[in-house]
């Protein structure tokens, strides 16, 4: 497979044992944020797209702390999605990176365009890919989905991972029993259920906080963001769980993000059209 071009590896992050993927070994830096859902990891996420730019870039992809891949499911999360950010910094602190591009799906855009916000000076570009997240971080609301029902309703088996996936990828033949099991293997190993529930329990307590809710909301800095910072949204045409019309909504309302909108692609683009998302970033993050 082509994902043999992506090579595992570990280290710790402010003494979280966290677990990566990495690929490529000359070029420009770019750290690749998964989406959320259980099971989800670098790997899971970004691995497609990793082994295609393996010749132009070098690429971290870290496991969240949350339950997600193989990185310390104890790792406390009491801010929920804002661990997401601080453990973001605390890996790249660990290896040293000074200057990047960030990249993210979904919950992990928004993690990425956070982690730009808060440390711009470590910033090349950022990429952001389908993200309901964000749509939600700009006050748009969006109709529940099936796909969202599926996310939400994994009961720890195997079939309900294969229609979570279904729920993200549209490309059936990209939903191999290898990232089924993969991702159920991280979902289910110890600790990692209870893992998840105390990540998304905190991230709705801070929701539900007035004060902490401030942390997620992007309408103005993720404006200032893009005004800074070369920032590009790449967006699913047939995304069944951020649907295209929040993406349309994103676009509309932060007009210095440019757009990319893939056909034939769910909200997982990078795994549905990993060749097509591949030479967007080549086009974006140059040489």
């Amino acid at each position: 497979m082509a994902e043999t071009k992506v090579r595992s590896r570990w280290v710790m992050a402010n003494g979280v044992k966290t677990h990566y993927s990495e690929a490529g070994g000359d070029g420009k830096t770019i750290v690749m944020l998964h989406g959320g859902g259980h099971g989800s990891s670098g790997l899971s996420g970004m691995g497609g797209l990793m082994a295609e730019l393996a010749n132009d870039y070098v690429m971290y992809a870290p496991d969240s702390v949350g339950g997600y891949g193989l990185t310390d499911p104890y790792a406390p999360t009491p801010r929920g999605l804002l661990n997401r950010v601080s453990h973001t910094r605390d890996f790249v602190d660990a290896l040293c990176l000074d200057k990047f591009t960030i990249m993210g799906n979904s919950q992990g855009a928004w993690a990425a365009a956070q982690y730009a916000i808060e440390n711009p000076d470590k910033i090349e570009k950022v990429i952001l890919v389908s993200s309901l997240t964000i749509g939600q971080a700009i006050g748009l609301d969006q109709r529940p989905t099936d796909a969202m029902k599926a996310l939400q309703g994994y009961d720890g088996t195997r079939e309900a991972m294969k229609k979570m996936l279904e729920g993200l990828i549209v490309d059936k033949s990209r939903i191999t029993d290898e990232l089924i099991d993969r991702r159920q293997a991280a979902a289910t190993r110890p600790g990692g259920i209870e893992s998840m529930d105390r990540f998304l329990k905190a991230s709705g307590a801070i929701r539900k906080n007035p004060l902490l809710a401030m942390q997620l909301d992007m309408k103005t800095t993720l404006p200032a963001l893009a005004k800074a910072i070369p920032t590009i949204f790449i967006w699913g045409e047939q995304d069944p769980f951020a649907l295209p019309e929040t993406g349309k909504g994103v676009e509309k309302a932060i007009p210095d993000i440019k757009f990319h909108w893939v056909s034939q692609a769910g909200h997982q683009v990078q795994t549905d059209k990993p060749q097509e998302v591949a030479a967007i970033i080549r086009n974006f993050v140059g040489k």
